[in-house]
């Protein structure tokens, strides 16, 4: 194998790598956070050296400050309103919902 090849599959790894860890933040955040946590718990002990506890601090997830900017999802106020089965008052009067009926078989 060249050089050149063995260059690509590191690259290539990386990368791999890198949409890996993307997809686990974006699709289990919460799994993600704990391990971030933990990982900057045991980087930021005080007998660690100086850039391994930047690291750590560096590392530590954000707390959940409360209020609705911050998606931490506890108060349930950040997701969609519930829907309500009547139009709201601002819904233009020609707009008219649709019907789905099923055919009639006999009428063929």
């Amino acid at each position: 194998m060249s050089a050149f090849g063995v260059i690509q599959a590191v690259v290539i790894g990386v990368l791999v790598l890198g949409s890996a860890l993307y997809a686990l933040r974006k699709l289990l955040p919460g799994l993600s956070t704990r391990w971030l946590a933990a990982a900057s718990a045991s980087l930021n002990k005080p007998w660690r050296k100086p850039w391994l506890r930047a690291l750590g601090r560096r590392l530590q997830p954000a707390q959940a400050t409360g209020n609705c900017g911050d998606g931490c999802g506890t108060c349930g106020s950040c997701g969609p309103a519930p829907s309500d089965s009547r139009p709201p008052s601002s819904a233009r009067p020609d707009v008219q919902p649709l019907e789905f009926r099923s055919r009639d078989r006999a009428a063929r």
